[in-house]
């Protein structure tokens, strides 16, 4: 019965975690997985089925942006996706939003019965 309710609580949040994640600089797929990984400490475990259409909804959005890199070397092109000015006005409306939500819940989860 938990991972029902887990996987629901996380499904609201994935958009802003990864325009949070690439908004310091441009990732590629697999870079954005393990940092949610590493951050979360393995709370998100992200597959490439999960990530992947975000991103295009995100993108389509106009929240961010893809471009391949270069090939340099042995170096494969990868394609990277970075935050637009939109997407960063856009994260951070969800992010006060977010505070606000969880303000509200912890109010009233903490409340003494």
């Amino acid at each position: 019965m938990n991972d029902k309710y887990e996987k629901q609580m996380k499904k609201g949040v994935l958009e802003m975690l990864v325009l949070k994640l690439i908004e310091p600089e441009p990732k590629y797929g697999y870079q954005i997985i393990q940092e949610m990984k590493e951050k979360s400490e393995d709370t998100f475990l992200l597959k490439d089925g999960t990530l992947y259409p975000i991103l295009y909804r995100l993108e389509d959005d106009g929240l961010v942006v893809s471009e391949w890199s270069e090939a340099d070397g042995k170096q494969v092109p990868r394609k990277y996706y970075r935050i637009t000015d939109r997407g960063k006005t856009a994260l951070s409306e969800i992010e006060s939003l977010w505070f606000r939500i969880s303000e509200g819940i912890s109010k009233i989860l903490e409340e003494k019965v």
